[in-house]
């Protein structure tokens, strides 16, 4: 057996998140492991790298699986294409490349990147993959929040309750919002892990920040707190996207 990640991208608008679950077969997991297993004409099981929730998007994720064929990275081109083909539009298959056998892309992954968007003019481009926001926000007031997530570990404030998660700490590396035009900002943040809902809710409380209603000191004692009913309330997930994906150069057998 051979182990491979495929890399893909897609709009997760109409599908119930990533994983596969019993009471739906429209999950992007459930969708590709079907495509793939007739691709190669053998039960597949694709392990993700982790789990988005309904209608999030991801711009650069990897999974996992194993094959008998040997050869797929030789004649890559020739697969994407195929897969490509009888995948719906909105799933793309970028790369299937040769890992090590052992490689995982869930456990495996350095660091994980996301994206939210936000605009603040009625826009008929944006609605369906950015937030509209009304009002002034003072995006330098939120950057000063977001930079104090770079100094805690615990982010059970920002986590849905009873997951299955061992634990709620999690090492942001990077958090900063970003004027991308005169109507649109950008929050991007990098961690080693996220948890359930964790972006999106900080997000929400970032937006409480920046609308002056609550203050930086708040919105470290809301951290500090340990309470979800603490933080502020949770944005959409149509403008989250998942953006990067890092894995140790060791596990791609020299390709």
């Amino acid at each position: 057996m051979a182990r491979y990640f495929i890399q893909l991208a897609y709009n997760g608008s109409k599908f119930n998140g990533w994983q596969a679950q019993d009471n739906t077969p429209n999950t992007v997991q459930k969708v590709l492991q079907d495509k793939i297993s007739i691709i190669l004409g053998q039960s597949i099981e694709v392990v993700g790298c982790g789990r988005t929730d309904t209608g999030v998007h991801a711009k650069d994720y990897f999974a996992h699986f194993d094959s008998v064929s040997e050869n797929l990275y030789g004649e890559e081109a020739h697969y994407v294409y195929k897969l490509n083909k009888v995948l719906p539009f909105d799933i793309a298959v970028k790369k299937i490349i040769p890992v090590t056998p052992e490689a995982s892309a869930r456990f495996d992954a350095i660091s994980r990147t996301y994206e939210y968007l936000i605009h603040q003019r009625k826009d008929p481009f944006l609605f369906d993959r950015s937030l509209y926001v009304y009002g002034e926000l003072d995006t330098e007031l939120m950057n000063h929040a977001a930079s104090h997530l770079l100094t805690v570990t615990d982010f059970t404030s920002f986590s849905k309750v009873n997951t299955q998660a061992k634990t709620n700490n999690c090492n942001v590396s990077f958090a900063q919002w970003f004027q991308v035009s005169e109507y649109e900002l950008m929050f991007r943040i990098t961690a080693n892990r996220f948890l359930r809902n964790m972006v999106r809710a900080i997000v929400g409380t970032l937006l409480e920040v920046g609308k002056r209603k609550i203050s930086i000191d708040e919105f470290k004692e809301i951290v500090s707190s340990k309470s979800r009913s603490e933080a502020g309330m949770s944005v959409s997930g149509h403008a989250l996207y998942l953006t990067e994906i890092i894995y140790p150069s060791s596990l791609f057998n020299g390709k």
